[in-house]
């Protein structure tokens, strides 16, 4: 893994310990672990979403507000950094 993402992952880790309310200690989670699965809510999606933008100064584009792209912590890192390619 690159600097760059080593990075994206432990803020987006770090974002879902402090807003996923999940069931499970991130840090224990595989980077493709089911976060529904570990009890992440549709609720809690939208607040982890709202931190991510805050966190990485981004907006997700209207094409990726779906539940397949926030299921995973590796599904949240490739999106952030489409994000940022794409900027």
């Amino acid at each position: 893994m690159s600097d760059l993402a080593t990075d994206i992952d432990s803020a987006v880790r770090t974002v879902l310990e402090e807003h996923g309310r999940l069931a499970v200690d991130v840090a224990s989670l595989d980077a493709e672990a089911d976060l529904y699965a570990a009890g992440l809510t549709s609720h809690a999606s939208v607040n982890v979403m709202l931190a991510l933008e805050d966190a990485f100064d981004v907006e997700f584009p209207e094409r990726m507000l779906k539940k397949a792209t926030f299921g995973s912590i590796g599904s949240i890192a490739a999106a952030i950094a489409e994000i940022q390619d794409e900027s």
